[in-house]
């Protein structure tokens, strides 16, 4: 449907556009901006939300001003079309009015979130570091620094909020490393690909005009972008931040989210070494932020697909570090230097356990007799980089006495025999608590897990085999699956997940 407005009206938050026929279609402040009576507005009426996608023909000037606003999804990476010039293509997200893409050429994404700043009077020629008062040299910790210090200066100057948006986008396209390398880029050649910024997904106003086949827009101008975004708080592993040339990313694929971190944000001891040594730290952060929506391709079964992902804004990001945050981190470093240093003797120390379970107490007694300190964390012995410590906690407060063996660890529990995996995505298998606890270890060594699992030549009913708890995505629910099988009142209230 094709209509001409002949009236705006305000109707609270929103604007209502009166057609000629009697009929209103109801726009959001910011799109209504760019309307004037006798503009004409195409639109599909039978649409859940009509105001999603709108294609607008202007009539206030000499010609005909066509503007298309849409909801995107993901954003193609820039490629140069037949006159060798870089632009990159914006998908439509449940199309309505045939159009299923917008072109946008590589000056019009420059232009928009790279050079913005530069479209105010005397500022043809500012840098965005320049823009936060910093050089080009500096470092994502000075960057964040220069934020607080400029966000100051100007909240104390009452400066306008356009100035307060300018400064804050200025650093969020610093503070990524691939929009800043694309930045630089810009600078050095205006006519450089200009990456979308985190890929798209949000609502896009352009100006242009609609191709013949009415399948393509092509913009000339990105009038207005809104990130599809949402807050996020949840606590993550600090082992999961991996360390990199003056900056840090923590990506966590089942959350599909993504946080780039400095030294001012995350405000713990930076170590050159930390990325070999990280796994052994057994706490969480908190992590709280705006986060906008992102895509990345994954190559699977030899084809691409999209997986959408989140990406933390900097400048709306707030960490929070346990207490002890740093002397776990001391003592995962400390940990990591003794298995250097005992290597040889750690490793006969496998070779054993290969063979046979050994209890907790006894093996301290080994590793003593063998010069290994007294403080020395013997459950080390097995842990792979990628558990949860939680599993591991909550068990080892329930346990009357431990086993290791291979890598597995075996927990006597008032009610039950644990056995559990300190390896991600493995689960936890319970049995009834035996007579004799030696005599049951034995006969479990001897008996491969498959056996166990389908109960060949009657190895389940032999041990007691309860069965399997999953450790699953959320921690809490696993506990409270465990408790139930092992006999102890269960708290519904620990399987509901926090975000």
């Amino acid at each position: 449907m094709c209509q001409r407005v002949t009236r705006l009206q305000s109707d609270d938050s929103a604007i209502r556009c009166l057609f000629q026929d009697g009929n209103s279609l109801t726009l959001s402040r910011f799109l209504a901006i760019s309307i004037s009576p006798a503009d004409q507005i195409e639109f599909d009426p039978t649409a859940v939300d009509p105001a999603r996608e709108l294609r607008l023909l202007q009539h206030s000037g000499r010609r005909p001003r066509e503007l298309y606003f849409a909801s995107i999804g993901y954003v193609t990476q820039p490629k140069t079309d037949k006159r060798n010039s870089y632009f990159v293509c914006a998908e439509i997200a449940g199309p309505r009015l045939g159009v299923k893409q917008i072109y946008l050429p590589s000056q019009t994404v420059r232009d928009y979130f790279y050079f913005a700043n530069r479209r105010c009077p005397g500022c043809e020629d500012q840098t965005l570091f320049e823009l936060l008062r910093t050089p080009a040299s500096a470092s994502p910790t000075d960057l964040r620094l220069a934020l607080k210090v400029r966000m100051l200066e100007l909240q104390t100057e009452r400066a306008q909020s356009k100035q307060l948006r300018l400064v804050e986008r200025a650093f969020n396209l610093l503070a990524n490393p691939e929009l800043r390398s694309c930045y630089q880029a810009l600078l050095l050649d205006a006519d450089a690909p200009a990456v979308f910024p985190y890929g798209g997904f949000g609502a896009l106003l352009a100006a242009g005009e609609l191709s013949a086949d009415r399948e393509t827009f092509f913009a000339k101008r990105i009038v207005l972008f809104l990130p599809e975004r949402r807050e996020r708080r949840f606590r993550a592993p600090l082992r999961k931040i991996e360390f990199l040339d003056g900056y840090a990313v923590y990506r966590d694929s089942r959350r599909r989210a993504e946080v780039f971190l400095d030294a001012l944000s995350l405000p713990v001891f930076w170590d050159p070494t930390w990325n070999q040594w990280r796994h052994l730290a057994s706490t969480k952060f908190g992590i709280e932020a705006t986060f906008v929506k992102s895509g990345k391709y994954r190559l699977r079964d030899g084809e691409w697909h999209l997986v959408a992902w989140e990406t933390a804004l900097p400048s709306r990001l707030r960490i929070s570090l346990p207490a002890d945050a740093s002397q776990v981190l001391a003592d995962a470093k400390k940990t990591y230097s003794r298995f250097g240093q005992f290597f040889d003797v750690i490793q006969a120390i496998r070779d054993r356990l290969e063979r046979e379970p050994i209890e907790r107490q006894e093996l301290g007694r080994i590793c003593g007799d063998l010069g290994i300190p007294s403080d020395f964390d013997i459950a080390q012995i097995s842990w792979k980089p990628d558990y949860d410590p939680f599993f591991y906690t909550q068990l080892r407060k329930r346990t009357r006495k431990m086993f290791l063996f291979r890598d597995e660890y075996i927990f006597e529990l008032e009610r039950a025999i644990v056995v559990e995996v300190p390896e991600q995505g493995h689960a936890t298998y319970t049995f009834s608590r035996p007579g004799n606890l030696e005599q049951w270890v034995r006969e479990y060594a001897r008996t491969p897990k498959d056996d166990i699992r389908r109960n060949r030549s009657n190895a389940a009913e032999r041990l007691g085999f309860i069965g399997r708890v999953m450790h699953g995505r959320n921690p809490r629910t696993w506990l409270g699956a465990l408790r139930a099988r092992v006999g102890e009142p269960v708290d519904y209230s620990l399987a509901v997940e926090k975000h």
